[in-house]
């Protein structure tokens, strides 16, 4: 391979690598670097002895996110207040018709699901990511890994059985959850309580992510009275900021809210049946970061 094929080869497959990284670390920064390190891999390795790049760069990736997320939980790094994914922006693009792969795509990058992966074991994360997002077989997973077929299978059994017990149960229409996100900025915006309360789930939650570093609830808001407060109150203090756009974030729609031109906060919501079952806000400034240049 010449140079010019070589970073051509590894540009065609960035994409399917950040993926694979993102769902990993639920860190734009961490995949990025994982991803520059897989290429430092490429671009050193005897590409000779490489049948399939596409394989050789995702299983390079994995096990790099895997080590990531080893050295993350051996740090037992303590965060202040609720923890949510960073926000991603997702383009699946045109190779990805608009079918069932799509939908299993954005599931996959959902906050919802990501949350839940936090808790899985690095191992169990990378297994439960490449069969259930990415399709791959069992024998090519145990291959990437290094582990024999059926431990692999036991892992994913294992993390698949994890996720459907805490996932949201319930099939989100993207029409209905875009209405219901232009319908709840309006309320908002107008500081319309009655308006707001009428789109909330009477269980409805609220998950702030400030890391400590803005302002955000420091524990889970539940039920419809005090998340549409919370909501009413803020608004009428100017949090979140005026100016906003909106944007396709893990696979969804979501209001990105801006001060000074630059990223304040992330607002997302879960949807079921026509009402708000759970509204994410992200203010951490560090995880705004990336959402600048979009």
């Amino acid at each position: 391979m010449t140079a010019d094929t070589v970073t051509d080869v590894f540009e065609e497959h960035r994409p399917v690598l950040l993926g694979v990284a993102y769902r990993m670390l639920g860190r734009v920064a961490d995949a990025e670097d994982v991803v520059q390190d897989a290429w430092l891999r490429w671009s050193a390795a005897d590409r000779s002895e490489v049948r399939e790049p596409r394989g050789y760069l995702v299983r390079v990736t994995t096990r790099l996110a895997i080590d990531r997320l080893r050295q993350v939980k051996a740090r037992g790094e303590t965060y202040v207040g609720p923890w949510l994914p960073e926000p991603y922006v997702t383009d699946f693009g045109a190779g990805v018709p608009d079918t069932a792969e799509r939908a299993v795509l954005a599931d996959s990058v959902s906050l919802a699901v990501l949350v839940v992966l936090e808790s899985l074991s690095p191992l169990e994360r990378a297994v439960f990511v490449l069969r259930e997002a990415f399709g791959y077989p069992y024998a090519d997973i145990a291959a990437m890994l290094e582990r024999g077929e059926p431990a692999v299978r036991q892992l994913a059994g294992r993390a698949r059985k994890h996720v459907e017990e805490r996932r949201p149960r319930y099939e989100v229409d993207p029409v209905q959850r875009r209405d219901l996100t232009e319908r709840f900025l309006a309320a908002a915006g107008e500081g319309d309580l009655e308006g707001l309360m009428s789109l909330l789930a009477p269980d409805v939650r609220l998950v702030g992510d400030s890391g400590g570093k803005a302002k955000a609830p420091l524990r889970v808001l539940e039920t419809a009275d005090k998340v549409g407060r919370f909501l009413h109150g803020a608004a009428r203090k100017g949090v979140p900021a005026p100016s906003f756009r909106f944007l396709e974030l893990n696979g969804g729609p979501a209001i990105l809210f801006l001060s000074d031109g630059r990223p304040d906060s992330v607002f997302q919501l879960d949807v079921r049946d026509g009402r708000i079952q759970c509204v994410y806000v992200i203010r951490n400034p560090d995880k705004l970061r990336s959402l600048a240049f979009v």
